[in-house]
């Protein structure tokens, strides 16, 4: 050691900066990860306690926002990049030193922040929440990833497509394997389209409004809204679409219930319901799937309309609660229950028209909550079967010879959809009513492309909706 070196004092220690907007980022990833919670659940109440102090503003909500979903949308991606940065497997890291590698992953590769800003920040959140030692190699790693932008380090880390195109769009576009593989089958096509798909799944989806009929309409939402803050839906009559930033909470027809936040493809899937043609009478419906409420509450808007009444059927009683809260106001008669849909307590042939939104694996609402892909393995969908089925045959039991059922799912995979459909009709699993499907594609005026039929899958990178699924089924016998 130099003379110089001797004398020289030993640097003072500095307490690392508290970025708030980083912190809870870093805070909702990790109530991600830890707990299994959604980071639509998660954020909100953090964002509204944050809000609570002074210096927390918009443009930081917006940037958290940002930070937390931009990070599980392309965690697959960033995994992949990461692991090419070190020298242990990816499963030796510590989770939460790898969410806050995939954060300051996102930021240099999926953001305009700039490369220093990016990398000092996430060594300071480092700092803060792991601690000095582990900050250093934060560092080391993001310093590497710094050196490329996205499209090379894509290029370095995904194999080849002509030698394995399934795993090579899983790292691209940042989806499991598997649920690679169930969408290109449920897609059907060439490459193109399953490229379009998964790109639509890792992009910010519109916020959509439903219109309850009775209670307000589209015009007066866009009235009160301005043609800057909101446009019409492009294919139910009651959607109306928010700019981007936009607030439903703030507006006082969604906190009075007269309108709420509805996907436009959940308000086709009620609307197609409540069209079909019948023959007799049309005075009972029930929705035997309920929770959280949302075409429920459409539901029992439309059947008012007509005089007939509407009962909403929810298994758990906390999200049944759920259901009477979107359902109050309603302009016609209504009754929520909390009850099993597999064992129901009401009398066969009860109803004239039935909706069941069976529980599934979510696949088609990846752009709403993407930690679900993460979440979901191949087997849950052997769990989800014996349930669908049970609550389609139930349903078929429900409905009037002449009456209309109508199986939905937020899941384009075949195993959820057709496979299931298919089998009841077929009577395999057990013994179900006579049934035919009926065309639902005139039941969606005016939306493309809805496919042979006579079940609709809508896709978002087509119809720009989640990827609702429809079989309409007419009891024979």
């Amino acid at each position: 050691m130099s003379e110089q070196s001797r004398r020289r004092p030993p640097k003072p220690y500095r307490r690392p900066k508290k970025d708030p907007v980083r912190i809870l980022a870093f805070e909702a990833l990790r109530a991600v990860d830890e707990r299994d919670a959604y980071a639509n659940l998660v954020l909100p109440p953090l964002l509204k306690k944050a809000r609570e102090k002074d210096d927390f503003d918009a443009r930081d909500a917006a940037l958290a926002t940002e930070l937390v979903y931009g990070t599980l949308r392309r965690q697959g991606t960033y995994d992949a990049i990461i692991a090419a940065c070190i020298d242990r497997p990816l499963r030796e890291v510590d989770p939460p030193v790898l969410d806050v590698l995939a954060l300051g992953a996102h930021q240099l590769l999926g953001t305009r922040i700039p490369t220093h800003a990016a990398v000092s920040a996430s060594v300071e959140l480092a700092r803060v929440v792991l601690g000095d030692g582990r900050a250093k190699f934060v560092n080391a790693v993001l310093r590497k990833i710094s050196q490329d932008d996205l499209d090379t380090w894509v290029e370095r880390v995904a194999p080849p497509y002509d030698e394995d195109a399934e795993d090579h769009l899983a790292v691209v576009h940042s989806h499991p394997r598997w649920v690679v593989s169930a969408l290109w089958d449920s897609l059907g096509g060439g490459r193109a389209g399953i490229e379009d798909l998964l790109e639509a799944d890792n992009e910010r989806p519109e916020v959509t409004l439903v219109a309850r009929p009775g209670r307000t309409t589209t015009g007066e939402l866009l009235d009160v809204l301005g043609e800057e803050s909101a446009l019409p839906g492009r294919w139910s009559p009651y959607a109306v679409r928010l700019a981007e930033g936009g607030e439903p909470g703030a507006i006082a027809a969604v906190r009075e219930g007269r309108a709420g936040v509805q996907d436009e493809g959940s308000q086709l899937v009620a609307i197609a319901l409540a069209n079909a043609p019948l023959e007799g009478s049309d005075e009972r419906w029930l929705d035997g799937c309920a929770g959280p409420g949302g075409k429920a509450a459409l539901l029992g808007a439309l059947a008012a309309a007509r005089g007939a009444m509407l009962l909403a059927s929810e298994k758990q009683p906390h999200r049944a609660r759920l259901v009477d809260r979107a359902l109050t106001g309603n302009p016609g008669p209504y009754q929520v229950i909390a009850a099993d849909g597999t064992r129901p307590p009401w009398r066969p042939g009860s109803f004239d028209r039935v909706l069941v939104d069976v529980p599934c694996s979510g696949l088609g609402a990846l752009r709403r909550r993407p930690e679900a892909r993460w979440r979901r393995r191949p087997e849950d969908l052997e769990g989800f079967a014996p349930l669908q089925r049970g609550l389609l045959r139930e349903a078929l039991r429900a409905v009037r010879v002449g009456g209309v059922v109508g199986y939905a799912t937020c899941s384009p995979h075949l195993a959820e959809t057709r496979v299931v459909v298919d089998d009841v009709l077929r009577g395999r699993g057990g013994p179900a009513p006579e049934a035919e499907l009926v065309d639902a594609r005139p039941l969606m005026p005016g939306v493309p492309a809805l496919g042979d039929g006579p079940d609709v899958q809508l896709w978002p990178h087509v119809h720009g909706t989640d990827a609702m699924y429809l079989a309409l089924l007419r009891r024979t016998a």
